[in-house]
């Protein structure tokens, strides 16, 4: 017997009847959630659409479901299937997800909706999937499980701290992810291939959380080393994570009647693509250089500042308000009234700020 062949059976005698228990359990307690095809349906051989299960699964990178939830169901109105999404206006596409965050997902968004358009249907296999823009190991293999039964596995934040707690995996986090990454792949049922992956997000939103993972009610308890050491909170045991770096600078919230001064940002580089408030450049050290326009008596009063998290710094600006009357080069006029929809969060942020006022 190979080494590969030998690992598979010590994880199936492992894990013997787990699978069972955890779709047992989520026969009972799934979630009903706007882009999923429930127990019921699919026992009556309902499948989802593939490009529900995609568009969930992008937005729900980096946000949590309640949140996601409602802009699924705004861009599902406006764009029905991947057809219309492809379509789509960038701008309208990029104003559309203002507020869910890492503004380069919705620029892969609409490039693989061109794609896929282009070949005319979706790639039904977790390799096919992987070769699309904006799709990793994770979002290829939930899409292969869900939408298409492929046995593949779908291993996110979640299924990762449920199989750390599982294993009591103690080793190098990078070492047990792939660990994790691999036990799972062997677990997965040939016949509910996407249940079992649905089964263990919900376990692990719901029953297995971060802080205090409710072990009474959890079905796979027999299973889990965590458990049995009596500590099961304490894994996985990931590395310190470094401090974010700190950067600092002004953004400019300027009004002429009743609208607000904006611009279109580049379409690479952070918040690319995205309208935005005139700002100045974002700087770790040092004091950061005011467009000359803002420069002047009577222009600009400082109204308090406001402070955003993004995946790689902290971000503090100085929000001044002032009134112009007209536009520089570059920049445009947009109704106050309706901007902050297409606005990125920071931005939304320094208007509210500035309005409220």
């Amino acid at each position: 017997m190979r080494s590969g062949e030998k690992a598979a059976d010590a994880v199936s005698s492992r894990f013997d009847g787990l699978p069972g228990a955890l779709l047992e359990w989520y026969g009972r307690h799934a979630r009903d959630l706007p882009w999923r095809v429930g127990p019921a349906a699919r026992a009556e051989g309902a499948m989802p659409d593939p490009y529900r299960v995609w568009l969930a699964e992008i937005m729900l990178q980096q946000t949590t479901v309640p949140h996601a939830a409602g802009y699924f169901e705004a861009f599902t109105r406006r764009w029905p299937g991947v057809e219309a999404l492809a379509a789509a206006e960038d701008g309208d596409v990029m104003a559309a997800w203002a507020g869910l965050g890492y503004y380069a997902r919705a620029r892969n968004l609409l490039k693989c909706a061109r794609e896929v358009t282009a070949m005319g249907d979706w790639p039904r296999t977790e390799a096919g999937l992987r070769k699309l823009p904006g799709i990793g190991p994770y979002t290829a293999g939930a899409i292969a499980a869900l939408a298409f039964g492929e046995r593949a596995p779908a291993v996110d934040g979640n299924v990762d701290r449920v199989f750390a707690r599982l294993l009591a995996a103690k080793g190098a986090w990078k070492e047990e992810k792939a660990r994790i990454a691999g036990t799972v792949r062997e677990l997965v049922p040939e016949d509910r291939p996407g249940e079992f992956a649905e089964a263990l997000m919900d376990l692990g939103a719901t029953v297995c959380t971060p802080k205090r993972p409710n072990c009474l009610i959890c079905p796979v308890r027999a299973w889990c080393a965590g458990h049995a050491e009596g500590a099961p909170e304490q894994y996985p045991l990931k590395p310190a994570k470094a401090a974010k770096p700190k950067r600092t600078g002004k953004v400019f919230v300027a009004f002429r009647d009743g609208d607000v001064l904006v611009e279109r940002r580049p379409d690479k580089g952070l918040l690319g693509g995205m309208l935005g408030l005139p700002t100045t450049a974002w700087v770790e050290t040092g004091a950061s250089v005011s467009p000359g326009w803002t420069v002047g008596e009577g222009k600009g009063e400082v109204i308090g500042e406001v402070r955003h998290v993004f995946t790689h710094f902290e971000l503090r600006l100085d929000v001044l308000r002032m009134e112009l009357g007209q536009a520089p080069e570059g920049y445009h006029w947009h109704d106050v009234e309706t901007v902050a929809d297409a606005l990125p969060s920071v931005f939304r942020k320094a208007l509210k700020l500035v309005v409220r006022a």
